[in-house]
């Protein structure tokens, strides 16, 4: 585990709900003074938290009948003030300023509204104030949510450059079978070139949550990707972010790959909200994967598919379909239909705003 001085911590749903379905108000004022502790010893810290819509089914109780997608906007809405309510009562009893932030992958996609979030976060931690982010769930539609607050995390954690992401669960991190199972044993470490480890997590979800393990997994994959070191570890048990802070924590730890340029961190996770379509021969595609730094120009582009405007996030795929990377648009799509195939013409993409999924 290395050190670190700017961490996002996820907390799961399951971490802040009892089995009853009730809030775990202990948990939670446990967790806030550990966060307040590594505050106080310097470090960075941004906190992504579930259990609003938790907070929320308590409280209000709802008809079977009434629309699944009305229920999850009214749990989300009430049990959002709740939340962070709680939140507000512990940490000023430490005298520590919070911050709401609510997000929809909306604020993600355009890469002017993505760095005035940032420039939000980074000015709260510059002024000790810890922001509490959550998805805006009550004006979310399923297409635009996130798989859950993983990927929020995730997304977060690339955002600020921060160098420790930890997403605390209710398990001590990712096992060889099914955690309940005495005979499987826990994965301590997952290395860069280690053989693929998703075959033994299991798909279920918690009660609470919307994803899984399979989830926490492909995202800390990705995050380790871009340079940043991933905990997953069990919420539940006592003085778990100060095992983590002395480095003792029992856990699943993912070793950090080479750190990615700002940039490439804002479209590594634009998977699920690109705008257009461009596809490359396969002699664009050889010179994009090789070892040499460059950008895609229009002459090996073959077809394109969409309309978008200068900044938008494309999607790459060779001429088979497959899925090579994803770049911001350097002019629009009327233009680069204009300059399909040809030769010294301005690049679509740049090298600085292109992520490649297999070749970074």
């Amino acid at each position: 585990m290395l050190d670190s001085k700017t961490i996002v911590i996820k907390i799961g749903s399951n971490v802040l709900t009892q089995d009853s379905g009730l809030p775990d108000l202990k948990r939670m004022e446990h967790l806030v003074a550990q966060i307040k502790n590594l505050m106080d010893a310097g470090k960075k810290v941004v906190l992504v938290s579930s259990g609003a819509v938790a907070f929320g089914r308590q409280t209000i109780p709802l008809p079977d009948k009434l629309n699944p997608v009305f229920k999850k906007q009214i749990w989300s809405s009430t049990g959002q003030i709740r939340l962070i309510n709680q939140y507000q009562t512990f940490f000023e009893k430490l005298n520590q300023p919070i911050a709401q932030i609510l997000v929809t992958k909306e604020d993600f996609r355009d890469r002017k509204h993505f760095l005035n979030m940032k420039n939000c976060i980074e000015a709260l931690l510059q002024q000790q104030i810890l922001p509490i982010i959550n998805e805006n769930d009550s004006v979310t539609i399923t297409e635009l949510m996130f798989t859950d607050n993983d990927e929020l995390a995730g997304l977060t954690a690339a955002m600020i450059n921060a160098d420790t992401l930890l997403l605390l669960t209710n398990v001590d991190g990712i096992y060889t079978g099914n955690p309940n199972d005495p005979s499987s044993e826990l994965i301590p470490k997952v290395q860069a070139k280690m053989p693929e480890v998703s075959s033994y997590i299991s798909a279920n979800k918690s009660s609470f949550g919307r994803g899984g393990m399979l989830t926490k997994y492909a995202m800390a994959q990705k995050s380790a990707n871009l340079g940043i070191q991933v905990i997953i570890a069990n919420g539940k048990k006592e003085g778990v972010l100060d095992s983590f802070s002395a480095k003792k924590l029992r856990c699943t730890w993912f070793e950090p790959q080479r750190a990615k340029q700002a940039p490439k961190k804002w479209l590594a996770h634009g998977t699920h909200y690109y705008i257009g379509e461009v596809f490359i021969n396969e002699g664009a595609k050889k010179i994009l994967t090789s070892e040499v730094i460059r950008s895609l120009l229009p002459v090996g582009i073959t077809r394109i598919e969409g309309e978008f405007s200068k900044g938008d996030i494309l999607l790459i795929r060779d001429d088979s379909g497959q899925k090579i990377g994803l770049g911001r648009a350097e002019y629009s799509s009327k233009s680069a239909r204009e300059k399909l195939g040809l030769n010294k013409q301005k690049a679509l993409i740049h090298y600085d705003y292109l992520y490649l999924f297999e070749h970074e």
